[in-house]
């Protein structure tokens, strides 16, 4: 068996941060000297890791640009070395067009270089924005061995994996920035299989792992050989570098030696997302901690173990901030709460800071009755204090609210609204409450939180309520969250016509009130903090209606469409309709 027989490879599951070209380089390196103590032959890294991704339209800079073409070119220079080659991918202009390419450092030069040909343009993608496709690729040869290396999106359509097949690829390195989502993994694996079945070749997908903004991606990179069976499995959530032997038998590769770790699934994946996504937003915005409303309630119970978990308890400040409507089991249970998790906790009543404002507003609010503009008072004082808190000594306001909330508008805009980032922001509340009690049996392995119950069980059992009227429950304006978040998961997720919803058996009318309830919520949607997405459709990068829309659906189903009409007519119609 010859050299070109072996190939031993590093797979690199890093943390890029976007824009942080010299820090993403020194990774690289790093990586690299691992990949050299392993006697690598070559080191994988993931899509556009040079520039960190999505790097959205930061990428149109000229001078960023630049500045990744510098970077790359340095470390093309330092594989002369004769270490390991890097597979890695980055920005290239290339007669005066931007690409989102991959290229391949060798023997202290750029010896390859393939663009992405299929940019993605649909969710949370817009890469047509700001990227130009490039042509069908061909393979790259390394050191006597043709490899493939379509980009990310590239295998989702079979294409390009056949012009690399036809043109004598043998093994397939994809480099990738693939988000998480509850159903992200089985679908990649899918489109995996379907391209190792179409080509015959083994394939190797690498996925970054990180926070950015409101996407977190999962890692969790994989390989398959030819015969479809799985030859290594990296850990979800988690950086991880791995040194894999392949061996080529009768003109196949296979690996002789992957690890296979077990992916996080469910539930677990959900709240590893979220704690992922805060400490990175966190960190890498330079924050020194965090700081939030601890109401007694679920949702600021489930911020705060996540934030503990992210950050450590020591960087996590949260506040009780109790008004006349605040109860005794409240404030026990916020207490409780933060004594569980460990965290500074502090009590600053908002009586003089309200009472003050009613004061003010007297005079404009005479002759009026009291509604919910003075409810509103209070969530707004609460809002002040705590930025007002991270003015003075830096932590930044975690934002608490639920999607079952932000959904219908039950929240207040420069109150429980404010703050910089919210991990739960594409959670419902039942999966608030399911969550909550998952991370009382259970913590992901980087964690640095306690064990054990950190969310007391008063918490998990007792009605919600905002506290802000007397004896005032949730349901008292909302349906059963049950009910409300199954009708959302229609409306939201789905994109279901009220008719279809309601004959699967919801009532009408609170159908018709829920749909109504999330049209009109849109304009506070758009004012709201980002936070991580979990879900197929979440609040921001991917469902985006306009504010000023007087469209609503009439709850009946759509006409018939009428057979004078051509086909493309009809079609037309229907697509107009449909949006």
């Amino acid at each position: 068996m010859t050299a070109k027989d072996r190939l031993r490879l590093a797979i690199a599951q890093l943390n890029p941060a976007v824009g942080d070209i010299a820090g993403n380089a020194e990774k690289a390196r790093r990586a690299r000297a691992v990949a050299a103590k392993g006697d690598a032959d070559l080191l994988v890294l993931s899509e556009l890791f040079i520039a960190g991704y999505p790097p959205e339209d930061l990428v149109l800079k000229p001078a960023f640009q630049a500045a990744c073409r510098a970077e790359i070119e340095r470390l093309a220079r330092e594989t002369a070395d004769g270490g390991p080659a890097v597979l890695i991918g980055t920005p290239w202009v290339e007669d005066r067009k931007l690409y989102n390419a991959v290229c391949l450092l060798d023997g202290g030069r750029i010896s390859a270089v393939r663009f992405k040909v299929d940019l993605p343009n649909y969710g949370v993608f817009d890469e047509k924005r700001v990227f130009v496709p490039g042509p069908l690729p061909g393979p790259m040869d390394f050191r006597g061995i043709r490899i493939g290396s379509p980009v990310c999106e590239d295998i989702w359509t079979p294409d390009v994996v056949e012009c690399l097949s036809e043109t004598g690829a043998e093994i397939l390195i994809v480099p990738n920035g693939s988000p998480y989502d509850r159903t992200k993994q089985d679908v990649r694996l899918s489109h995996a299989v379907a391209r190792v079945t179409e080509s015959g070749l083994p394939f190797i997908y690498v996925n970054q792992v990180c926070g950015q903004d409101e996407l977190v991606f999962d890692g969790t990179s994989f390989a398959l050989h030819a015969d479809r069976s799985l030859a290594f499995q990296l850990p979800s959530f988690q950086e991880n570098i791995v040194i894999v032997d392949w061996k080529r038998e009768g003109g196949t590769w296979r690996c002789e030696n992957g690890p296979v770790v077990p992916e996080i699934e469910g539930d677990a994946a959900d709240y590893s997302a979220c704690v992922l996504g805060l400490r990175d937003y966190v960190n890498k915005n330079g924050f020194k901690g965090v700081v939030l409303g601890l109401s007694g309630g679920v949702d600021s119970a489930l911020c705060a173990a996540m934030a503990v978990d992210a950050l450590g308890a020591d960087r996590v400040h949260c506040v009780m901030l109790p008004f006349r409507y605040t109860s005794e089991e409240s404030l026990k249970d916020a207490k409780d709460c933060a004594a569980a998790l460990g965290v500074r906790y502090d009590i600053v009543p908002i009586f003089e800071a309200v009472e003050g404002l009613e004061k003010t507003l007297a005079a404009t609010f005479k002759g009026t009755n009291r509604d919910i503009t003075e409810e509103n008072l209070q969530s707004r004082a609460r809002g002040t204090i705590l930025m007002s808190i991270s003015n003075k000594f830096g932590p930044m306001v975690v934002t608490t609210g639920n999607k079952s909330e932000m959904s219908v508008g039950y929240a207040t805009l420069y109150g429980d609204m404010n703050g910089g980032y919210n991990p739960v922001k594409d959670l419902y509340k039942t999966e608030v409450f399911r969550l909550s009690a998952l991370r009382n049996r259970w913590k992901p392995s980087d964690a640095m939180g306690p064990d054990g119950i950190v969310i007391p069980e008063n918490i998990l059992t007792k009605a919600p309520s905002a506290e802000l009227r007397e004896n005032q429950k949730d349901q008292d304006s909302l349906p059963p969250y049950d009910i409300l978040d199954a009708i959302l998961e229609r409306l939201v997720e789905k994109e279901e016509p009220v008719a279809q919803i309601v004959e699967a058996g919801f009532e009408k009318e609170t159908v018709m009130k829920i749909a109504r309830l999330l049209d009109i919520a849109e304009y506070k949607r758009r004012q709201a903090a980002p936070g991580v997405k979990v879900t197929l459709k979440n609040f921001g990068r991917d469902r985006r209606y306009p504010i000023t829309n007087r469209f609503r659906d009439p709850g009946t189903k759509p006409a018939e469409p009428d057979k004078s009409l051509s086909q493309d007519a009809v079609a037309a119609r229907t697509e107009v309709i449909d949006f």
